[in-house]
């Protein structure tokens, strides 16, 4: 187990130590998941990349979908 103390900046950022990124195979650009566990915060790297997903619906396009208030189909399911 490879342990670094790092410093938060002042908008929030953290370096991952060039140690830690080769071992787990992080590269500029990645895509990390963050998950919150108590008063831990966890960094991992997904197992599949953001081109798995490239195809599908984003979020934010799914979110005003379902959110469109003129659309009242599911108002009576």
């Amino acid at each position: 187990m490879i342990m670094k103390v790092v410093k938060v900046s002042d908008k929030g950022q953290i370096a991952i130590p060039v140690e830690m990124r080769g071992a787990v195979g992080i590269s500029k650009g990645d895509s990390l998941v963050l998950m919150q566990l108590g008063r831990r915060i966890v960094i991992e790297k997904p197992k599949v990349s953001d081109e798995d997903f490239s195809g599908l619906i984003s979020e934010k396009v799914m979110k005003e979908l379902w959110d469109n208030k003129y659309d009242g189909v599911w108002d009576n399911v």
